[in-house]
């Protein structure tokens, strides 16, 4: 049985290398330009190589995103950056564009092209046209269902890959083709600037009334609001499975190396139980516990099992749900001490309960009982962005293990 991929995001190089190690089988990410997340960090030429190097020797592929839609000055740079990527080892190129894609096979002609979700893939007409073209595979629209999904395996060729978002933000424009970023904030989001609009808060003003600001309200008749809830279908590997998706794409590549390393982790540990047992499989409520302690909206299954309905929509507010705060993160362990190096990433104290997480690993939970700074010194907060602490963890940890705690609005909560 060839098994599902589990396509992770990176917005750099840290977070490729997390997500490399906490189970990714494919990394996807954005270079310098062409990408469709500019506001992300993103890779020059060199920190790619580098990337690339870390992948490939742990048997993990790296695909490059090229999928906005250009205008005429976008397309100058296109050939020479498409022979530089070529030649630090880029396994595949993303595309959403019919140009992009022809001078991708010019230029390259030996390089794997996918067809990016922004190509609105949501027929086997349209994967059979880009099979023909030379596509190796197809990133589904968000608007299908396991049926219709079904439905276009069964119309294609076995040769053709398809490939599906499972788990992340879901946006109000069809497959994310969206104009109001640019309407709005003159931001293009179909050039990687997105304002996301759809998360604001909205009033209306009728226009012989200026300054009224009228709450807009969902009644009987539907809703006016855009603010879609957060996709997440791990309770539904089986499903992906059968449907005859072969790659299971996270989304994210704005978001933290802890989100990566949550979220890869847990979908690793619910697709290898899969494979394990196939017809037992039962969906761990530990993975979707974990899932949970990275920052998130509430849940939707999107279109997979149904058009989503009002449900889908969060009115009150966009703020996401953050139950934890990723506090730092392992630089080095000594065995024989039991020391541990951290780089701080949010402040913590001495005296608090945490909790480490590593690939494929029990949920370690520990107190911080004295901690150290780079000179010897005793401290009793660690303050300082990315300031390296020294403190005891009687449990073996190792490089890019990630440590949480309970943020204090949370704990309150739950006592």
């Amino acid at each position: 049985m060839k098994r599902v991929e589990l396509l992770a995001p990176a917005g750099d190089l840290e977070r490729l290398k997390v997500a490399v190690i906490y189970g990714a089988d494919a990394i996807y990410l954005g270079g310098e330009i062409f990408g469709l997340r500019a506001a992300a960090k993103n890779f020059t030429l060199e920190e790619l190589q580098e990337g690339i190097k870390f992948a490939h020797e742990r048997g993990v592929k790296v695909f490059v995103t090229a999928n906005i839609i250009p205008h005429n000055e976008d397309l100058k740079a296109l050939p020479q950056y498409l022979k530089e990527i070529e030649k630090v080892g880029v396994d595949a190129v993303i595309v959403s564009d019919p140009g992009t894609f022809s001078i991708v096979r010019e230029t390259v002609p030996t390089m794997e092209v996918h067809i990016s979700t922004q190509a609105n893939n949501t027929n086997h007409s349209t994967v059979t046209f880009w099979h023909n073209l030379g596509a190796k595979r197809v990133v589904l629209a968000r608007e299908l269902s396991f049926g219709e999904i079904k439905e276009i395996r069964n119309h294609i060729s076995d040769e053709i890959e398809l490939e599906a978002f499972v788990h992340g933000a879901m946006c109000i424009s069809y497959s994310g083709r969206c104009l109001l970023s640019n309407y709005m904030a003159g931001r293009d989001a179909n050039r990687g600037e997105c304002a996301h609009p759809c998360r604001w808060n909205y009033y209306l003003v009728e226009e012989k009334r200026p300054g009224e600001y009228m709450p807009i309200i969902e009644d009987e008749k539907g809703t006016y609001i855009m603010n879609s809830k957060d996709l997440c279908m791990i309770e539904y590997i089986p499903e992906l499975i059968a449907s005859g998706i072969n790659s299971l794409k996270i989304e994210g590549r704005m978001k933290t190396a802890y989100y990566v390393a949550t979220i890869i982790r847990a979908y690793r540990m619910a697709i290898d139980a899969y494979y394990e047992n196939p017809t037992g499989w039962k969906c761990s409520p530990q993975w979707l516990q974990e899932i949970k302690k990275a920052s998130h909206r509430d849940f939707t299954t999107g279109f997979y099992l149904d058009k989503p309905d009002h449900n889908e929509h969060i009115y009150g507010d966009k703020s996401y749900i953050r139950g934890y705060s990723f506090i730092g993160i392992i630089k080095a362990y000594d065995e024989t001490t039991q020391i541990a190096t951290v780089q701080q990433r949010n402040r913590f104290f001495s005296g608090d309960s945490i909790e480490i997480i590593g690939p494929n690993k029990e949920v370690i939970k520990t107190k911080i009982e004295k901690m150290w700074d780079e000179a010897g010194q005793e401290i009793e907060v660690a303050p300082h962005p990315k300031q390296i602490v020294k403190f005891k963890i009687n449990h073996k940890v190792e490089h890019y293990y990630i440590l949480r705690k309970e943020r204090e609005e949370e704990s309150e909560e739950n006592k």
